[in-house]
């Protein structure tokens, strides 16, 4: 149960700061910099969530009514397992997105022909509507003997 409490946050605030970083990079920001900027800019939500949860399960942990005794052990295994994915989403994730990516350029994620930065963009006027646009004309294939 606590495990599956600490993965559920943990990617949670992943996904978010993957998310965040991958923005950044296809805006055209470097992936270092993507990188740096994307923990920077997570930091807080981040944060915020794990101290929520930390303190939802401190009564737990603390185990301060009688019976709670059985209790305890979750809340402080909960506790320690959202400390750890923490750090890890914070001063890990940014390195490893890092390393993968390397020196690449992203990639345009854009399919419309009248985005400039989308592998489609035929330069023509966005005013001119498609069907009057020239296509280029299929070659025909050579067969050799």
């Amino acid at each position: 149960m606590g495990s599956i409490m600490c993965i559920g946050v943990s990617v949670s605030n992943s996904v978010m700061m993957i998310t965040f970083m991958n923005d950044r990079w296809q805006e055209g920001s470097s992936v270092k910099e993507s990188a740096i900027k994307g923990a920077a800019g997570r930091l807080r939500p981040i944060l915020m969530t794990a101290c929520a949860m930390v303190l939802g399960m401190l009564p737990m942990a603390l185990a301060l009514e009688e019976g709670s005794q059985m209790q305890a052990p979750l809340g402080r295994a909960v506790i320690g397992g959202l400390v750890a994915s923490t750090l890890s989403t914070l001063l890990v994730l940014p390195a490893v997105f890092s390393l993968l990516l390397g020196n690449r350029k992203p990639v345009p994620t854009s399919i419309d022909p009248d985005d400039p930065l989308s592998n489609l963009y035929d330069g023509g006027d966005p005013s001119v509507p498609m069907e009057q646009v020239s296509q280029p004309k299929p070659t025909p294939l050579e067969l050799k003997p």
